[in-house]
């Protein structure tokens, strides 16, 4: 297909998700730049066409421009923010500079930024000073994406406008884009959701069955539920793509890097080991910190979202964790 000039989009951040988005994007023809901070994952990428570090396997077409200078950015259309959250505003302040207040920004980042506790949307309103704003976020592994597999996403804003104008720009036909007015509830669900993932992997690593790994999936969409509607989000938005349907996702699979934590500490591993193992962020171990300060302000009760703190940040025994939810007094769903 021939580059569509008119629509110039930068994506910032090359991780599997940003690496997989330009994979995906460059099929509808647009002017694409994908921007790395490092320089050696700059040249890499250019010299092999290929992220080998973080989504190893896959091409990248010729036409997407690589880059590690932020000028090569400028008077881009759409900015696409793809950087680990805890990493976003500074990020967000290097860009400042060229995001032209008519530029429409979207966030696909999933978590909580630690102290503050913002969304990546608040952060990216803070740091950039621009009105048009959405998320883009669902059950989206992305190397499943970027092989071809078919998948669904939302992306919300509370301009509708914008919100179907980023529709139009990922539909394709392997790639189903819903709308939504929530952003906030869209956020949570992504990011929270990381959280029960770690429980989820953890149920797995113990060998503990699928039952076992259903109840905490079911208790812990109820609980991010209960956080968000304290926080003013729309309950409905977590029965939809960016709750239940990212958290089936990111539980089940043995491609979530949050999964994997959760495994490799119910195998013993310390949260210092499992991090020095992985290239990748997961999320939802700074997220389980931010989510209880979260609860704590909001006066709600997060009973998986503790465990799962006591098990990564206090050396609890996970096995001990789960028998503790299991035991904790009954009450009706």
């Amino acid at each position: 297909m021939p580059r569509n000039s008119t629509r110039k989009i930068s994506v910032i951040g090359a991780g599997a998700w940003g690496t997989t988005l330009c994979i995906l994007l460059q099929e509808k023809g647009y002017a694409l730049t994908l921007w790395a901070y490092e320089k050696e994952l700059v040249d890499q990428m250019k010299e092999f066409r290929e992220n080998k570090l973080y989504l190893p396997g896959f091409q990248l077409p010729e036409s997407i421009q690589i880059t590690g200078e932020i000028e090569e950015c400028k008077g881009s259309e759409i900015f696409i923010f793809a950087v680990p959250t805890q990493f976003l505003r500074k990020a967000a302040v290097q860009f400042k500079k060229i995001v032209g207040s008519r530029a429409i920004v979207v966030s696909v980042s999933k978590g909580i930024e630690d102290k503050t506790l913002k969304l990546p949307q608040e952060i990216l309103k803070e740091e950039l000073k621009v009105k048009n704003l959405a998320v883009l976020c669902g059950p989206n592994l992305s190397r499943e994406i970027a092989r071809g597999l078919p998948a669904a996403t939302v992306v919300a804003s509370k301009d509708m406008g914008i919100a179907k104008s980023i529709q139009e720009l990922f539909t394709l036909e392997r790639f189903r884009v819903y709308t939504n007015s929530d952003p906030l509830g869209v956020q949570l669900g992504g990011a929270l959701k990381n959280i029960i993932a770690i429980a989820a992997g953890v149920a797995d690593g113990l060998e503990l069955g699928n039952n076992a790994t259903a109840s905490l999936m079911i208790r812990g969409i109820a609980e991010i539920t209960r956080l968000g509607s304290a926080m003013g989000a729309d309950p409905r938005t977590f029965a939809g793509l960016s709750g239940m349907g990212d958290l089936i996702a990111t539980c089940s699979s043995k491609l979530s890097r949050n999964h994997q934590v959760g495994e490799q500490l119910a195998r013993g591993k310390k949260l210092s080991q499992v991090r020095e193992s992985m290239k990748h962020v997961a999320e939802g171990v700074i997220t389980t910190r931010a989510a209880l300060a979260l609860g704590e302000k909001y006066g709600v009760e997060l009973p998986v979202a503790r465990e799962v703190y006591q098990v990564l940040y206090q050396g609890k025994d996970p096995y001990r964790s789960i028998s503790d939810l299991m035991t904790r007094s009954v009450t009706s769903e």
